[in-house]
């Protein structure tokens, strides 16, 4: 019997829905929340902390427990934390590429004049770090890591916005969004030219024969993503022969993902009203015909870039990123060193975040904006950009995955984990105290 009218599927038990409801709506209003996935980011380094300190031998243990395959006599085999920071970045990478394909195509970054202001203050807040690590460990055992206070961990970053509320107006949001972006690309690029080993000639062609897979597939008008994977995993491996970090293959798959609809808005309207108005009502094979042409309207009213990223953001922030916080930010505060030249490194990864990254961002804006090179509204006032610069010097996330590739495990590792908590702790706070103590609430 048809329940068109009632707004429960059929089969449902209310008292268990009820229950359900109740466990499941608190978590959807967390969800809603943009600063959610920055909470969660907070809790998972607090436990990664409090774990590693409490009990080191089985938060190595876990990380390092060896997990792989074998079919035949061909067997292979990585540790946990492998998996994890060459595997499961793989697809925050992959989101990162996407990303920069939508605002290249249509959004901050599709023309010069949009991109003019985030491009110049991404670049300053990249540059200025970097110049302060170097300096200041010139010569020093921790010259490796110049790049580690170069990136903004975005999730953070809109949280403290968030938090701030009305404080914050829109075009300095969108200046953070559009910076980040433009800062992840600058620290892609990084970690392809200076922490990559020795290059392999052989992983290229893997690497080719995986995106050219993945150009005739596009070409033949394949557009489910399932489809993709075992090119993209092609893709992956090739990079990883190469000793390029995998990660990258990320990135390059997001990028070739088709931007452009098949339907659209407009298409998938026109084609559902007509195979609604002609809706067989005792044919079933015809029915479900005509189910699976609104279906694929309904699929392609975005583009599959669009779409992607729809799907796989909240997966991203919720699953890919704490893991990888829980997997890096055991920081054993034993292990960090203040002596010699890991005081340098300390210090030289503290003072960029902190010091260097909104000083660059700020700067640079304001240059860009005295010069005509770029222009910003009269919402984006000074204290507004300093405040964007001041989120921008938490790290995190891209700080922590590039100090993996700089540094082998020990003293130098450590310390550079623990310098990148503190110097996006003191952003964090350094941006929270600053805004509420200069940025008045906007009314509704």
């Amino acid at each position: 019997m048809s329940r068109s009218g009632s707004s429960h599927p059929p089969e449902t038990w209310s008292p268990v829905r009820r229950a359900a409801a109740a466990i499941t709506s608190p978590i959807q209003r967390i969800l809603a929340i943009e600063a959610a996935s920055g909470i969660i980011l907070l809790v998972a380094t607090a436990v990664a902390l409090t774990w590693a300190n409490l009990w080191p031998g089985s938060y190595a243990e876990l990380w390092h427990t060896p997990i792989g395959g074998r079919v035949g006599p061909w067997s292979y085999e990585q540790p946990l934390h492998f998996w994890v920071n060459d595997g499961l970045m793989t697809i925050f990478f992959f989101v990162v590429g996407l990303e920069i394909r939508r605002e290249i195509f249509e959004g901050e970054l599709a023309s010069f004049k949009k991109a003019a202001l985030p491009l110049a203050a991404a670049v300053g807040g990249m540059v200025v770090p970097a110049v302060i690590f170097a300096v200041l460990n010139m010569g020093r055992a921790g010259t490796a890591g110049w790049a580690v206070p170069m990136a903004t961990d975005i999730a953070f970053a809109v949280g403290v916005l968030t938090l701030l509320g009305s404080r914050v107006s829109p075009p300095l949001r969108v200046l953070l969004l559009a910076l980040a972006v433009i800062d992840d690309i600058g620290a892609i690029v990084v970690i392809a030219l200076f922490y990559s080993s020795g290059i392999s000639v052989e992983g290229f062609v893997i690497v080719g024969v995986g995106i050219g897979a993945v150009l005739v597939m596009r070409a033949a008008g394949v557009r489910s993503p399932v489809l993709y994977l075992a090119p993209g995993v092609v893709v992956w491996a090739g990079f990883l022969v190469t000793g390029i970090h995998p990660t990258i293959g990320g990135v390059l798959l997001g990028l070739l993902t088709p931007v452009l609809p098949w339907f659209g808005p407009s298409g998938f309207a026109t084609t559902t009203q007509e195979q609604l108005e002609r809706l067989p009502a005792n044919d079933r094979a015809a029915l479900l015909s005509s189910l699976d042409v609104i279906n694929q309207a309904r699929r392609e009213a975005v583009s599959p870039t669009e779409r992607l990223i729809h799907a796989l953001h909240p997966w991203v922030a919720f699953v890919v990123m704490p893991i990888f916080a829980l997997a890096n930010a055991g920081v054993v505060l034993g292990g960090a060193d203040f002596s010699g030249d890991y005081l340098w490194l300390f210090v030289g990864v503290v003072a960029g975040l902190a010091l260097g990254k909104p000083l660059g961002i700020t700067v640079a804006s304001l240059a860009a904006s005295r010069l005509g090179i770029a222009a910003r509204s009269e919402d984006m006032t000074r204290r507004g950009i300093l405040l964007v610069g001041l989120v921008g010097g938490i790290g995190f996330t891209m700080s922590l995955f590039i100090a993996q590739l700089a540094f082998p495990p020990g003293p130098l590792l450590d310390t550079a984990k623990l310098a990148i908590l503190v110097g996006s702790g003191v952003a964090i706070l350094v941006g929270l105290g600053f805004g509420l103590a200069t940025a008045r609430p906007k009314p509704d």
